[in-house]
């Protein structure tokens, strides 16, 4: 079977699932509602409308920290993606007639990545839409700036999709390599919700930690959409942040590195 045959058969296995489609529906709600969220807050505190005498927050900035809620929040979604398109192969006894019909690893691997490559766009566009349809919605009530017309805006928006894109291809390196769908995802959940975010709290406490805890993926993410939820509330320790393009080779260092390991 040719590449082109192989990825038209793996698109089809995903998209006739029902996987994907819940996973994008729990993304979106998940999305909006945290950013709905923090756009009250932040708006109500950008503009002193917070009751108490809760400090006002400056509004240089506000509505990208707001938009990244997308990618600060929902990375997780095109991980688990990923992630499902190789195990749930593996669970449901479909590999044997996919390596009979396409009996090179390889080739299989590359398909399986480029329809990654689709459906983390996907994701990224449902995402976007969620985090941005609902901050701008607080903005624009309580009278601040939405910066939709900005350049920098649609940049930060683009790599966001390309922030995307990675963690999908990064899941499908992590699924090849685990293979246990259980394991793999409880794997995933934990790294992403637990160990890391704990470790980049603990890097605004001791010290020379940021220095390791910037290169984490989760961190990469964030430094090559260029803001973040997360590093906007929690100080992030003395080292600097990556460069947006720095973050982005490391998140596709990391891509790269789960897909040939799983694919050995």
């Amino acid at each position: 079977m040719s590449l082109t045959a192989a990825t038209r058969a793996e698109s089809t296995k995903l998209f006739s699932t029902s996987i994907w489609w819940i996973l994008a529906i729990v993304l979106f709600a998940y999305v909006a509602f945290t950013a709905a969220a923090l756009g009250f807050v932040y708006a109500a505190a950008a503009t002193g409308s917070l009751p108490g005498n809760a400090p006002p927050l400056p509004e240089e900035g506000l509505a990208a920290t707001l938009y990244s809620t997308a990618t600060t929040v929902g990375y997780v979604f095109p991980l688990l993606v990923g992630t499902l398109m190789v195990t749930a192969e593996f669970r449901h006894k479909t590999l044997t007639p996919t390596f009979l019909a396409t009996p090179r690893r390889g080739r299989v691997l590359v398909a399986k990545l480029a329809v990654g490559v689709l459906i983390g766009v996907v994701l990224g566009l449902i995402g976007i839409v969620a985090a941005v349809g609902t901050s701008a919605a607080f903005l624009a009530g309580f009278g601040l700036e939405t910066d939709i017309t900005s350049p920098d805006t649609w940049a930060m928006l683009g790599r966001m999709l390309l922030a995307y894109v990675l963690w999908t291809l990064i899941g499908v390196g992590v699924g090849a390599l685990v293979r246990n769908q259980v394991g793999a995802i409880v794997g995933v959940l934990v790294f992403t919700q637990f160990i890391e975010p704990i470790g980049r709290t603990a890097a605004a406490f001791v010290e020379g930690l940021s220095d390791v805890t910037r290169f984490l993926p989760g961190a990469a993410s964030d430094a090559l959409v260029g803001a973040s939820v997360y590093a906007a509330t929690i100080p992030q320790g003395s080292a600097d942040p990556l460069e947006w393009w720095v973050g982005g080779l490391v998140l596709l260092g990391y891509a790269i590195v789960f897909v040939v390991l799983g694919h050995l």
